[in-house]
């Protein structure tokens, strides 16, 4: 009788100290962000700077690492999504991307809702023209023209092929790589409103390219992307791949390869948001709803840093390009369980 009551408080001191858990349902968590690598968060600089020049469609911002300040950095060229004119919608990913090292431009190619998308690309291009005759004066870090590369999501990210196509006609330094995530150039109900993309055979055959879409895109869909990626046969497969984030609610909060995901919201230019008005509001709604995660992490930013390390310095390109495990790899739940790999191929 004795053992049967030691044992009976044994099961329910058992069942007290779980309690919480099972009250809590012990829903797994999603991964914490890597320490080191591409997407990681071993930064060599402290903070950023951010300037901004010039107004309306000819508006731009320059992002330069500091804390300490290098004489020179790469160039990587950030193409925002269609209404979100404001660096904060993007912050958490441009400040990465310059305390990693590099210079980030800006550039706002719509003034407002009422820019016409015929003039989405001539504007960021001449943005960008004189964004880089600022950079070489003496006032900021030097920009390397030889590590140049370009990344857009949305429309931005249809912008970003039609940029490099246009870059050695219109003298900007050729890229030597562009990431194209979620694009999209055309009204997904009204096909026939659309921005026009450039001859993208025109981009440089040396290139390396990634195109990006999320599992429940319902926003622009994937048929932007296959076009950008059918009309970049030029470039070897070996140097570009077609990638897929995979959705994954194992845990809370899921993961969700919509077309906010690569949303990653920071206050980078205090008091900006004013400057998207009347749709000022509308960002800070989508800023608070959407925050960094493994879509970012070992998603997006892993894959553009893997990239852009491959382009410029010959490293790393395991984690961007190959269907290698590095590349697919999005961490674990913290139950161990692995997060759904990245889908690569059309």
């Amino acid at each position: 009788m004795r053992i049967f009551v030691r044992l009976i408080t044994l099961l329910c001191g058992g069942l007290f100290l779980l309690a919480p858990q099972i009250a809590a349902g012990a829903a797994p968590t999603p991964p914490a962000p890597p320490t080191t690598g591409p997407g990681g968060s071993d930064y060599s600089f402290g903070d950023i700077t951010a300037h901004r020049y010039g107004d309306g469609d000819s508006e731009y911002w320059i992002f330069e690492p500091t804390k300490p300040t290098p004489k020179s950095a790469p160039v990587i060229i950030f193409n925002h999504g269609w209404s979100a004119m404001s660096p904060d919608t993007y912050g958490a990913w441009i400040k990465h991307l310059v305390r990693r090292g590099n210079i980030v431009i800006f550039p706002r190619y719509q003034a407002s809702m009422r820019t016409p998308m015929k003039d989405f690309t001539p504007n960021a291009v001449a943005a960008i023209k004189t964004a880089m005759k600022e950079l070489q004066n003496n006032s900021h870090v030097q920009p390397e023209l030889d590590h140049v590369a370009v990344v857009g999501h949305s429309m931005g990210g249809a912008i970003t092929p039609s940029m490099a196509a246009l870059a050695a006609a219109e003298g900007l330094p050729i890229p030597k790589a562009i990431c194209c995530v979620e694009p999209g150039n055309h009204v997904i109900d009204a096909p026939n409103i659309n921005m026009p993309l450039a001859d993208l055979s025109k981009i440089s055959p040396d290139t390396l390219a990634l195109v990006i879409i999320g599992d429940r895109d319902k926003m622009v869909g994937d048929d932007t992307a296959k076009s950008i990626y059918a009309g970049i046969k030029q470039i070897p497969a070996a140097n570009k791949d077609f990638i897929t984030l995979i959705s994954d609610e194992h845990g809370n909060p899921p993961l969700l390869g919509t077309h906010m995901a690569p949303v990653a919201a920071e206050v980078i230019v205090p008091n900006d948001a004013a400057n998207a008005k009347p749709f000022a509001q509308k960002m800070r709604e989508r800023m608070e709803a959407n925050t960094v995660d493994a879509m970012d992490f070992y998603g997006t930013w892993k894959l553009l840093d893997g990239l852009t390390d491959a382009a410029f310095f010959g490293k790393n390109r395991q984690y961007a390009l190959g269907n290698t495990p590095q590349q697919r790899y999005m961490g674990q739940w913290s139950d161990g369980t692995p997060v759904k790999e990245l889908k690569i191929g059309p």
